[in-house]
């Protein structure tokens, strides 16, 4: 098919239909994952725990390492260990249980062991960042929505400035979809929703909208290291376990990257039990 021409009346339904199941899962998907936030506690530690498992479990079926048992079984242990630690607010001794965690899964791996671990410190990134950003009873839940928010205008910016607008692409290469205008757009909508968050008196104009500016980019650099791995080992989409959006790596790559930036300068400034404020209170 031509530039410019339009797509085959079989291809637009597609298109459309695909798109319904799209939204339609992120309305419940959304609401479902925030109102968990706002409960914290064991709660949230136990969704980000069971999501941390999948994304180690997705990993190691993108990159061929499915077959390596023991390290699949250590792996998913140790994240299963940290959870419940971290429920508990034993937060050191979760880090200590998820260093080990790493070494062992890189010791026991008999190929291709810098995937896996990698793949298994990715994932012990997401968990435990999730549940830092959350932990502080005054700033947590905001912080934690602040970056799910950025995390997902910056996606659904992006889709329809894409798709709207499309020209040149951003990196042909690595995700062939992807063009500078979604971009732009995706970064134009995170202004926005950080912007919103001033007016609601949560930070600092400059504070929080350099923030949100920044959780765009590093969501979207996210969303490009997944795409880029996953054409490193031919695959599609980590799973299909999200109707209309693929596997949890597919719809977590860009928050996955954003939450852990967010938590380490919420460490920075408001040590670990005090992330939120220090993302959200400058």
């Amino acid at each position: 098919m031509n530039e410019g021409e339009a797509p085959p009346a079989s291809v637009a339904g597609q298109n459309s239909r695909n798109l319904v199941v799209r939204v339609a899962a992120a309305l419940v998907l959304a609401p479902l994952a925030i109102a968990i936030a706002y409960a914290g506690g064991w709660l949230w530690t136990a969704l980000v725990t069971l999501v941390a498992i999948g994304l180690y479990l997705e990993w190691l079926m993108i990159t061929g390492s499915a077959g390596e048992t023991r390290a699949v079984a250590s792996g998913v242990l140790a994240l299963a260990a940290a959870g419940l630690l971290l429920a508990a607010a034993r937060t050191e001794a979760a880090f200590i249980v998820l260093s080990i965690g790493l070494v062992v899964v890189a010791a026991i791996s008999r190929q291709r062991r810098g995937w896996i671990a990698g793949g298994f410190l990715y994932s012990a990134g997401a968990q435990a960042a999730s549940v830092l950003t959350r932990l502080d009873s005054t700033s947590g839940f905001a912080a934690l929505v602040f970056v799910l928010l950025i995390v997902w205008v910056t996606d659904i910016g992006g889709y329809f400035a894409g798709r709207g607008i499309g020209g040149p692409k951003l990196w042909p290469r690595v995700s062939p979809k992807k063009t500078w205008a979604g971009a732009i757009g995706g970064f134009v909508a995170s202004v926005f929703v950080a912007a919103g968050f001033v007016a609601l008196h949560f930070g600092t104009a400059a504070a929080l909208l350099t923030l949100g500016a920044i959780l765009s980019i590093v969501s979207q650099l996210g969303d490009l290291f997944e795409s880029a791995v996953k054409r490193r080992f031919g695959v599609k989409d980590s799973s299909h376990i999200i109707p209309g959006h693929g596997g949890l790596l597919d719809r977590l790559d860009g928050f996955v990257a954003a939450i852990v930036l967010a938590a380490i300068l919420g460490v920075v400034r408001g040590g670990m039990d005090g992330v939120g404020r220090g993302l959200m209170v400058w």
